[in-house]
């Protein structure tokens, strides 16, 4: 039994213990300040222990951002460039194979791959960035390409999602990130990313995924000029989809951070934020068995404490994490395995290398191999 004992919480706290689903108007009161933070937390830690005991599962992973050049001009984002800014590149075939040569030797199982949208780019020039690496380290798992980037390309080769998800494939792509989806409710969504792929868009590209054996990942970010009831109907948005295909995996809350952005005189969300919107998630999101806390984005004390309110995974050694850092972040460019294990013993869970699809990874001196499918509980 649970110790929570606030009278606001005895109906969820009903439905929790049962396993039954809470309702849009359960999660706004959830959000109330009037819910005592470590008693949501005991209420999420119940659905995550439930779910995975004492697991806390992190890859060896790198990023790739293959040019910051972009057409669009997001309110939220430090990240992108301009053709003729200093900051800003584009990658050569000989730059993302270097890449892939160094996650390969540094053993890493999966490339996270996203970036700008460069409008002298052709669509064969991001196709070719999944394909070469693809032929060269076929070990490598690629996630890659958000909805924002799918969309893009349908625009550059004029065919629908389909098509372009099919041709990735082809190409050698293996999941799709969760990237994109900032809040899908038209009020927030208008003003922060009036010109990229809508919510409409999102949901039609990992429904398309998802019907071709993609799995993928989903996100939200918060904590800019969204209110609490625009995070909770992008929460259920989620949920419905996911009762309707089944392929999310891992849903990841994203803290907004304003350096750099035109949004930069909004304060950074609080660590007590970040806690109470990884609880939420948790216990909105019954259908999706992972809820990743993001060390380069939560901070590596947040990630910890965010393990015992509902969080089962911490991401992984994310080398050359660029977006995060250009809005203002803080944390390491990137953490060994044993400074990876040792944050997540320190946080009294037990911690497992899986690789992009929940399989268990098992190594050797020389050599590694993905081994049995983690299976979260129901």
């Amino acid at each position: 039994m649970l110790r929570t004992s606030s009278p606001i919480l005895a109906n969820i706290r009903a439905k929790v213990e049962a396993g039954e689903r809470l309702t849009f108007d359960d999660g706004l009161l959830l959000e109330s300040p009037e819910v005592p933070l470590p008693e949501l937390g005991e209420l999420a830690n119940l659905v995550r222990e439930r779910k995975h005991g004492d697991a806390a599962y992190y890859n060896i992973n790198t990023h790739l951002n293959p040019t910051n050049v972009c057409v669009y001009r997001c309110t939220f984002c430090a990240f992108r460039s301009d053709l003729r800014e200093a900051k800003g590149y584009w990658m050569n075939d000989e730059q993302v194979l270097e890449r892939g040569r160094e996650a390969v030797a540094n053993g890493c199982t999966e490339m996270h791959i996203v970036g700008g949208l460069h409008h002298q780019a052709k669509y064969d020039w991001y196709r070719r960035v999944v394909s070469v690496l693809h032929e060269n380290f076929p070990e490598l798992h690629l996630k890659a390409w958000t909805p924002v980037e799918i969309d893009w390309f349908c625009r550059l080769t004029k065919k629908p999602v389909r098509w372009v998800l099919e041709d990735m494939i082809d190409a050698g792509l293996g999941s799709l990130p969760g990237g994109g989806a900032e809040i899908f409710h038209p009020e927030v969504r208008s003003k922060i990313c009036e010109h990229k792929a809508d919510s409409r868009r999102w949901f039609e590209t990992h429904r398309t995924a998802h019907e071709l054996g993609l799995k993928s990942n989903c996100t939200m970010l918060y904590g800019h000029i969204e209110q609490p009831y625009h995070r909770i109907d992008h929460l259920i948005r989620l949920r419905d989809l996911q009762d309707e295909t089944g392929g999310f995996q891992t849903f990841i809350p994203l803290a907004f951070h304003p350096e750099n952005t035109g949004l930069a005189h909004i304060k950074k969300p609080s660590g007590l934020m970040d806690l109470r919107m990884m609880a939420i998630a948790r216990l909105m999101l019954d259908n999706i068995p992972h809820m990743k806390a993001y060390w380069i984005m939560l901070g590596i004390g947040t990630a910890q404490i965010a393990l015992s309110y509902g969080a089962d995974d911490i991401d992984g050694t994310v080398r050359h994490e660029l977006i995060y850092h250009d809005a203002g972040a803080t944390t390491p460019e990137i953490m060994s395995v044993a400074e990876l294990e040792r944050v997540i013993r320190e946080a009294g869970r037990e911690p497992i290398e899986r690789d992009t699809l929940y399989h268990r990874i098992q190594r050797t001196a020389d050599s590694w191999r993905a081994a049995e499918p983690i299976v979260a509980a129901v």
